[in-house]
């Protein structure tokens, strides 16, 4: 390995760990919010367990139960008003974040919902596909596309990335969506416990003291 690649290497994981760190003192304050992603986190590694071989239903899982119990916990349990550990407004988080903030996830979410009634109407997607057959055929030909819709949202927005920053920064942020799971239960498996003991909000003293 070159000296160039080392350095290339060291700062690809060092752009991931700052990705990381900003999504993590940004977007997770709440102890709900972090336990949530704890529980989507569990659910994500049975979803990539089962994509090889079940694609359809894995996508079906994985939009309907993870991806939900993600959204949830920033739509409606992370703090939107001002950010003192961060000195940042929410309006300004929301407009330097990387990924996918909560208006672009608005758009993705109807584009996901959309799915099931556009097949249910035109079974070839306007021409677009052979049709299905029956109500499984329906299901099957959801979860496909789901599938297919998750794989766009993802390679869409690190393309994205690539040409409004650079081609490291959108391929660490494709890194860094596809290894949250790993790296959510790793942050947030204490999460639950702080819960129990009545701590909505993480003090976030570690962020401070950085």
């Amino acid at each position: 390995m070159t000296a160039s690649t080392t350095s290339n290497a060291k700062g690809f994981f060092a752009e991931l760990a700052q990705q990381r760190w900003d999504d993590h003192r940004y977007y997770h304050h709440s102890r709900v919010n972090q336990s949530l992603h704890l529980l989507s986190a569990i659910c994500f590694l049975g979803v990539y367990a089962s994509v090889v071989f079940y694609p359809a239903y894995a996508a079906i899982i994985g939009w309907i139960v993870p991806m939900w119990v993600r959204q949830i916990g920033h739509f409606f349990f992370e703090p939107k008003g001002f950010d003192t550990v961060n000195d940042a407004t929410f309006e300004h988080k929301e407009e330097i974040k990387l990924g996918y903030n909560l208006h672009r996830k608005v758009l993705l979410l109807t584009a996901w919902a959309s799915v099931p009634v556009v097949l249910w109407l035109s079974p070839t997607g306007f021409g677009q596909m052979e049709p299905f057959v029956g109500a499984g055929g329906w299901v099957d030909r959801v979860g496909l596309v789901w599938l297919a819709l998750a794989g766009i949202g993802l390679l869409a927005r690190g393309l994205w990335l690539a040409v409004t920053h650079n081609l490291q920064t959108g391929a660490v942020w494709v890194t860094k969506i596809l290894t949250d799971p790993f790296n959510d239960i790793k942050t947030y498996y204490r999460a639950p416990l702080f819960l129990m003991r009545g701590e909505m909000i993480d003090p976030m003293e570690h962020v401070q003291q950085r």
